[in-house]
């Protein structure tokens, strides 16, 4: 059975990373879509609506991974290698998502887009964040820095999986270790 509400929300998630949110209409998406505006509205009750259908349907799933993988267990490097390789699997199997993604990490702080973004950015900051404060109490040169390092690393990993997808470089064990080991070394320098 076709799934109506499954289509729109890949429909809009591809056009939302190609044009941005903004430049898209709703006449546009379920064109693309071959429903009409009132099934649009049915199921989203808005291009608001469907907007955070995409985002709830891409992040939820990858939070749940995420928050098994952030809990500290007493060693740094192998938590910020597990959680390095869970940014980059999920970009390479959900790439245009990956860039919209990357887009509205940019958007207006007043935007539509990056209002309905944020707290999912929150969210994860927050678990990157929380780990290094429990870092910290095994590593005292970390305490305090938190802030800096969850930019920082966050950074780093979007970064790197961005250029990855940009000229198709493999996004493998080794860049993982690469990626975690130059960032510690700044950490613990």
């Amino acid at each position: 059975m076709f799934d109506n509400r499954r289509h729109l929300i890949q429909i809009a998630c591809r056009l939302f990373a190609d044009r941005g949110y903004d430049a898209v209409g709703v006449q546009e998406l379920v064109t693309q879509a071959g429903v009409t505006k009132p099934t649009l509205y049915h199921y989203f009750g808005s291009k608001q609506g469907i907007l955070e259908a995409v985002l709830a349907d891409y992040f939820e799933p990858f939070y749940k991974i995420l928050l098994s993988h952030s809990v500290y267990q007493g060693d740094l490097v192998f938590s910020l290698e597990i959680i390095t390789n869970d940014y980059l699997i999920f970009a390479s199997t959900e790439p245009v998502f990956f860039r919209l993604w990357m887009t509205m990490r940019f958007a207006p702080v007043e935007s539509i887009a990056y209002q309905c973004f944020s707290p999912y950015l929150n969210q994860q900051q927050t678990l990157i964040r929380n780990l290094f404060i429990k870092a910290a109490e095994q590593h005292g040169n970390m305490r305090n820095r938190q802030d800096s390092y969850t930019i920082t690393f966050l950074g780093m990993i979007f970064t790197y999986a961005s250029l990855a997808l940009q000229d198709s470089s493999t996004m493998d064990d080794s860049l993982v270790y690469r990626a975690v080991h130059q960032f510690m070394y700044g950490i613990f320098s």
